[in-house]
């Protein structure tokens, strides 16, 4: 199993995915057929799982240093989250996202074949390199999904047909992401101690993770505060949103980035 076989598997689970969709939006309130649709949606999430899986097996490390496998785990997260929420909450558009932007992740893999090593280099020799990336992409992951339902809410509320049940979804959203997002920096600062001797070292992509985690926490507590002020935290989540992806990979293109520990995750 090698990055060769990606075009196979991920074909197959775009197919699942999208023919589940399919499925699902012509269902209506037609058991049997929405059943199917949930079939589809695992059969894919499970192929694409597979791969994964064997890929760390024959790459003898996990598959989390560039950002070509990042997008991969983003495309696996996705669809999980958004199945999940549409089981708890029934959005049909919101797993809808989650499946279409799965799949265009693994089609930008499948468009831009990268060169992966099996080596990695002597700091992400470490105990805590797994659970600080996965709990970190899993945080995006959320948070992303987050902020899609922000925008809607915005849109919803500019044409006046706002439901404040997306508002509730965008919170619950939030605190799952932010609660691993904050993991992800006590991971991110034990790791940092081991690798390098500091709990924390001003480097770019700590300022911007910072930053991210900041950013999510105003939008907790002007929810709290100000539980009215629909439009403004809408906003703020946005813009919290645009902070994540300067921190994802944004920073990696900035001047700032030649003197980062962290530039190895975009190779």
């Amino acid at each position: 199993m090698t990055w060769i076989d990606f075009p196979f598997y991920s074909s197959i689970t775009a197919f699942l995915w999208i023919t589940g969709l399919v499925f699902l939006f012509i269902s209506y309130k037609k058991q049997a057929i929405t059943k199917i649709a949930h079939i589809l949606f695992m059969a894919g999430w499970a192929v694409l799982i597979t791969f994964v899986i064997k890929l760390w097996i024959e790459l003898d490390r996990p598959p989390m240093r560039t950002l070509g496998e990042t997008r991969l785990w983003y495309a696996t997260f996705l669809p999980a989250i958004g199945f999940l929420t549409y089981i708890r909450w029934k959005y049909k558009w919101f797993l809808a996202y989650s499946i279409l932007m799965a799949t265009m992740f693994l089609t930008i893999n499948y468009l831009n074949p990268e060169t992966y090593s099996k080596t990695l280099m002597p700091a992400l020799q470490s105990p805590w390199f797994i659970p600080h990336v996965l709990v970190y992409l899993f945080s995006y992951a959320v948070l992303t999904a987050s902020s899609v339902v922000a925008i809607k809410g915005w849109y919803d509320s500019y044409k006046g047909n706002f439901n404040i049940e997306s508002l509730k979804l965008a919170d619950n959203l939030v605190y799952i992401g932010f609660a691993f997002l904050t993991l992800g920096l006590l991971f991110g600062a034990l790791w940092a101690k081991e690798a390098w001797g500091h709990y924390w070292t001003w480097d770019p992509k700590e300022i911007w993770a910072f930053l991210t985690w900041m950013g999510y926490l105003i939008y907790i507590h002007y929810r709290y505060f100000h539980s009215h002020k629909t439009k403004q935290a809408l906003t703020i989540l946005a813009l919290a949103f645009v902070v994540l992806l300067v921190c994802w990979f944004g920073v990696n293109y900035l001047p700032v980035a030649n003197t980062s520990v962290h530039t190895y995750t975009q190779y």
